[in-house]
Parts: C-alpha cells; structure tokens; sequence
C-alpha cells in the first residue's frame, strides 16, 4: 500500500468513525451517566469489536453472507431489535445517586459483540475492505483492519468524553432525563437506513 492510499484509508477511517452514529451516540450517554472511567470499557469494546469485524469481512465473511442471502435481512432485524432495547436502555437510565454506582454501561463484551449488529460499522468494514484491500490478502485485510483500530479508539473515546463534560451541565435529574430521551431518540433515527433498506 502506497503512503497515499495509506493517507486516504486514514482520512476514511476518521471520517466514518468520528461522525455521528449508534457507537458515537451511546457513548456519549455513557459518558454522561456513568463517567469516563466506567465507560472506557465500553470504548475499548467498540474499537476491538469493530477490528474484529472488519478483519473477519476482509477475510471473506461477506462472501459467505452472500451465498446465503436470508442472512443479511434477518441480521439487519436483530439488529434493529437490539438497537431499540439499547435505546430504551439509554431513555431509562436511572439518574447516579450520590455514593452508588447508578447503573451499568455496556460491558467490554457487549460493546464488541454489538458490533456484530451495527448497521454503520458493517457498512464502514464492508467499504473500507472493497477499497482498501479488495483482493482480500491477509496482509492488506490486517492492515485495514488496524488502521481503523488506531484511529477509532481516539474517535469513539471522544464522544464519551464529551458526554463526561455534559455530566457537570446534566446533575439536574429533569436535564439528565431530557437528554437520556432526546440520545435514544437519536439511536432510533440512526435505524432509518434499516428501515430505509428492509
């Protein structure tokens, strides 16, 4: 890979990470209930989560959802399911109390495997995989994949952060209710393109 296509595949890996989407959105919320501390976890799961994924289509995941096409719509089903509950989730997130934990972000785990469900991280692995490493090497699929784990973890870490600065603006019970609302409304817009393309 040249240090121009390199360059490109950078600049494609931030744009798609640092704009808005389910991730960005439910990391912010995290941030703002739960504190970075409690969300890095959450963070580090998106990141390796996505890699994973990523890799796993460069690897010819995609080929086999294509011979078997009643999987892509039953995914994009589950993954709308998901994508409401967690919004639920975020709409009901009890305000901290003082000296308690005030609830549970997303896991490791969970934030890796919702990766699995994201409609916006299977379009950015299926887009930068065509482009960045079309033949499907193991060579050029890994180095994709650990261009995005690079950049994502900073971007996605951003968003949370930000969310840590709407904390000290959020101890209003009603302003932390309004703003748990108003981010779940916001996972549910981003099912738009499922339901655009379903």
């Amino acid at each position: 890979m040249t240090i121009d296509v390199l360059l490109a595949l950078v600049g494609f890996a931030f744009v798609t990470s640092i704009t808005p989407g389910p991730n960005n959105l439910m990391l912010m919320a995290s941030g703002a209930n739960y504190g970075m501390r409690r969300t890095l976890p959450h963070a580090l799961g998106v990141g390796c989560g996505f890699v994973v994924l990523a890799a796993a289509m460069g690897l010819g995941l995609g080929a086999l959802f294509h011979s078997a096409p009643w999987a892509r719509p039953t995914l994009t089903g589950l993954a709308a399911l998901y994508m409401l509950w967690l919004a639920w989730r975020i709409a009901t997130a009890a305000p901290p109390r003082e000296g308690a934990a005030g609830g549970r972000p997303l896991s490791f785990l969970q934030a890796a495997g919702f990766q699995w469900v994201n409609p916006k991280a299977w379009m950015m692995a299926i887009g930068a995989m065509t482009v960045y490493a079309p033949g499907g090497q193991w060579r050029q699929v890994a180095l994709v994949a650990l261009v995005f784990g690079a950049v994502n973890l900073p971007s996605v870490g951003t968003w949370a952060f930000a969310g840590t600065r709407l904390r000290r603006v959020l101890t209003n019970p009603v302003r932390l209710r309004a703003f748990n609302w108003t981010m779940a409304a916001l996972l549910v817009a981003s099912l738009w393109p499922i339901a655009a393309d379903l």
